[in-house]
């Protein structure tokens, strides 16, 4: 199993760690009510999904 011969530099580590970013999620307009949702869930607020009532709100 081949091992790194010398240490990595603080410098590069941080290099390499700098693009581990958390992502805000993409909303989008629930089609009943309006109001912003994630994609591929019932909307919380209405409770439909793809245009049928999914959920008791």
């Amino acid at each position: 199993m081949p091992v790194p011969k010398r240490k990595t530099s603080r410098s590069n580590t941080r290099h390499r760690r700098s693009s581990w970013k958390a992502a805000v999620p993409a909303l989008s307009p629930c089609t009943q009510c309006k109001t912003p949702k994630p994609s591929h869930i019932a909307c919380p607020t209405c409770g439909t999904y793809a245009k049928r009532q999914v959920l008791d709100v």
